[in-house]
């Protein structure tokens, strides 16, 4: 009977451990509260490092070692699967190449309203060479201001934003996207269905903005809303609304997705991450760098920000700014540079 029960807890910690590490072989990478805890897959691999030790002590005990030791041979297999992901997708480059005539530098920065200064925002715009620059969380007024600074530092933008309400009723700073665009990549506009929620996220803006003229790439500024127990299914659906932005050619996609590389599992068509687009940060050495909480090491947080593009784009570089923890924002800002596939 005691090996019965302990072959059965056996079994019980390893299908555990086996979907909190795989949970798409399962699919259960978008259900509550599964979805909340692989968006830190750093604490967790900590967590099954821990619980292998904690195994390993429990060994020194006769009458449970035997299965004190089948777990820790559990754990110690999560914990360096978890590793492993977290090593390949990247745990930090900063190395960030000159930019070049062709270069696109894109931005894309969570700003949580007014806990951000325009200052702050169009001093790192402009020290970084942005081109393109998404900010969820953040009113027109302010990105207005933002492109009046960084005009008066040598760098004009074009402001552009979607909102939903009117901010200083609802008073909530998540019900409007900003984006800004530099006026060399050519007249843009954002689409009527962005402006109207017709077609967007289901309950904080995106704002797809299309060129009017020029060749520029239609840059859509993306909010998905938090996945909280009560919002999980406007989460799914947020997710499935930007992978669908994907669908056709020269696409960017930046910003706040509340959302990691795990819960876009199954997502991606033709070797995409989210539709036909792909992950900038995972492919440049930087896809396991948490960009929130900033309270947080940016290693132990959860990376649900991100910069995105058709293959169109080849990705040069880019950085998940650390530096900036202390500017009042709970994200950290990232930097893309993407090069023209096939020059």
């Amino acid at each position: 009977m005691r090996r019965l029960v302990g072959l059965l807890v056996a079994l019980a910690f390893a299908a555990g451990a086996a979907v909190l590490t795989w949970p798409s072989a399962f699919g259960v990478e978008r259900t509550f509260p599964l979805a909340q805890v692989i968006s830190f897959r750093a604490p967790l691999a900590a967590a099954f490092v821990g619980a292998t030790l904690l195994m390993l002590l429990f060994a020194l005990i006769r009458p449970v070692r035997a299965l004190a030791l089948v777990l820790a041979i559990v754990f110690a297999l999560a914990g360096g699967v978890n590793v492993s992901m977290l090593a390949q997708r990247g745990l930090g480059s900063e190395d960030m190449p000159a930019k070049t005539a062709s270069s696109l530098r894109i931005m894309t920065w969570n700003t949580a309203g007014s806990a951000t200064s325009a200052e702050s925002i169009a001093q790192f715009a402009v020290g970084m060479q942005a081109d393109v620059v998404t900010l969820p969380e953040t009113t027109i007024e302010t990105g207005a201001q933002v492109a009046e600074l960084m005009r008066d530092m040598g760098q004009p933008m074009w402001a552009h934003h979607a909102e939903y309400g009117e901010y200083g009723i609802t008073g909530w700073d998540a019900t409007s996207t900003t984006v800004l665009i530099k006026p060399e990549l050519g007249e843009y506009s954002v689409i009527q269905s962005s402006l109207d929620g017709s077609s967007n996220t289901s309950t904080v803006p995106s704002a797809v903005a299309m060129p009017v003229s020029g060749d520029g790439p239609i840059i859509v500024a993306a909010h998905a809303v938090a996945p909280r127990e009560e919002y999980m299914t406007q989460w799914r659906s947020d997710l499935q609304w930007l992978a669908d932005q994907c669908a056709t050619d020269n696409v960017i996609l930046a910003g706040d997705f509340n959302a990691t590389l795990d819960h876009m599992t199954g997502m991606g068509v033709e070797g995409g991450t989210l539709g036909r687009c792909h992950d900038a940060a995972s492919e440049s050495g930087n896809g396991g760098v948490g960009t929130w909480p900033t309270d947080a090491p940016a290693l132990l947080g959860a990376p649900i920000d991100h910069v995105m593009a058709t293959p169109d784009w080849t990705v040069s570089a880019s950085v998940v700014m650390r530096s900036l923890d202390g500017s009042g924002s709970d994200h950290r800002p990232i930097v893309v540079q993407l090069e023209r596939t096939g020059g």
